[in-house]
C-alpha cells in the first residue's frame, strides 16, 4: 500500500507485505508503547480486521493477530488492558473514511490461512538484553540465559536457600506471566521436567500448571512434583511482582523475549525469528539505550566480559 495512517500514540506504515507499527514516544503514550517503540507486524500474522467506534469522538481500528503469532500477545495471555493493546489504532471520528478505506485495504492482503494458528512465531520479539526489578529480586535476559537474583528484603527464605538462579532457554520449556496490575502478579519459568505449557491456547495458570500451593501451604514440591506446582513465593523459577515492582511495560516485554527465545530452541520451531525492521540502519538513541542496559547486567554480573564485548559490537555495528 506504501501509506501512512497516523493515529492517537501510534502510526502505521503499510509496506508490500507488513505494517509497520511505530509508537509515541510522549509522556502520554502508555509507557508500554513508549518500551516498545515500533514493530513490524507482517499480514501473514492477522487474522482479521476491525473498526468500532472509540471514546470521546474516536474510531478504532485495530488489527487482530493470529493466536500464536506473536510472542507478546501470547505471554500476555489476555491480560492486557485495552488501552494498553498495541494492535489498536484509535482516530478522531473526522478519519472514519480513511480508517474504513485502510481496514478494507487490510483485509484484501490477510493470509488465506489467517483464521488458522500460527506454526511459529511470525512477529518479532523486544530484543534482549533487558533487565527488571521484581518484588522479590532482579530479572536478567541476555538472550540465552535468564537469571534471577534475590533481594535481601523481598524474597522468601525457601529462595535464599536455593540461591541464584540461572537458566538456560534450552532447559526451559515455556513461561507464564501474570500481570503486575493482579494481586499476585509473577513471572514464572518452566523447566522441561515440568509439565508442557501450550502458551497458544492462552488460559490461566490453573488450566496450564495445575492447582498451586494454597494458603496455609509451604509450597515445597513433594517426591517428584514439578517446580510449576510450587507458590511463585516459594518457587526459585520465578519473580514476584508487586506495586511499582516489574511494571508491564518492564516484564512483559521481557517475557515475550523470553519466551520467543525458549520456542526457537525446541524441535520444529520453523527457523528463526524475523528481523524487527526490514531494513535500513538502526536509531542510535536506541542502540544506545541498549548498551547502556548491557553494562548494567554486565555491572551486575549477569553477563561475562566476552558476552559484554561481543554483544556491545553487534550493537555498534548496526549503526
Amino acid at each position: 500500500m506504501g501509506d501512512v495512517l497516523a493515529g492517537i500514540h501510534a502510526t502505521w506504515e503499510f509496506d508490500t507485505d507488513a505494517v509497520l507499527i511505530r509508537f509515541e514516544r510522549g509522556i502520554r503514550a502508555p509507557k508500554l508503547f513508549q518500551s516498545l517503540r515500533e514493530r513490524r507486524i507482517p499480514y501473514a500474522a492477522l487474522s482479521s480486521v476491525t473498526l468500532t467506534p472509540g471514546k470521546r469522538n474516536t474510531v478504532v481500528l485495530r488489527a487482530v493477530p493470529r493466536v500464536g503469532a506473536d510472542p507478546l500477545v501470547e505471554a500476555a495471555a489476555g491480560q492486557l488492558k485495552e488501552g494498553y493493546d498495541p494492535y489498536r489504532l484509535v482516530l478522531p471520528a473526522e478519519r472514519e473514511v480513511l480508517a474504513e478505506y485502510y481496514a478494507d485495504e487490510l483485509r484484501t492482503v490477510l493470509d488465506p490461512a489467517s483464521d488458522e494458528p500460527a506454526e511459529r512465531f511470525l512477529v518479532a520479539a523486544p530484543e534482549a538484553p533487558m533487565s527488571f526489578k521484581a518484588y522479590d529480586g532482579r530479572a536478567g535476559f541476555d538472550g540465552d540465559r535468564v537469571s534471577f537474583r534475590w533481594s535481601w528484603t523481598g524474597a522468601s527464605s525457601a529462595k535464599w536457600k536455593a540461591g541464584d538462579q540461572t537458566f538456560r532457554v534450552g532447559e526451559l520449556a515455556g513461561i507464564v506471566w501474570r500481570s503486575p496490575e493482579a494481586l499476585d502478579g509473577y513471572l514464572r519459568l518452566i523447566p522441561r521436567t515440568a509439565a508442557p505449557v501450550d502458551h497458544r491456547a492462552g488460559g490461566s495458570l490453573d488450566d496450564t500448571l495445575g492447582p498451586v500451593a494454597g494458603e496455609g501451604e509451604t509450597g515445597a514440591p513433594a517426591a517428584g512434583e514439578p517446580s510449576a506446582s510450587r507458590a511463585a513465593d516459594q518457587d526459585p523459577a520465578a519473580v514476584l511482582f508487586g506495586l511499582g515492582y516489574g511494571p508491564v511495560h518492564e516484564s512483559l516485554p521481557f517475557a515475550a523475549a523470553v519466551l520467543e527465545s525458549v520456542r526457537r530452541t525446541q524441535p520444529g520451531s520453523g527457523g528463526p525469528a524475523p528481523a524487527l525492521v526490514s531494513a535500513g540502519r538502526r536509531d542510535p538513541a536506541d542502540i544506545a539505550e541498549r548498551i547502556h542496559h548491557l553494562g548494567e547486567l554486565h555491572r551486575a554480573g549477569l553477563v561475562t566480559d566476552a558476552e559484554f564485548s561481543a554483544k556491545k559490537a553487534e550493537l555498534l555495528s548496526e549503526l
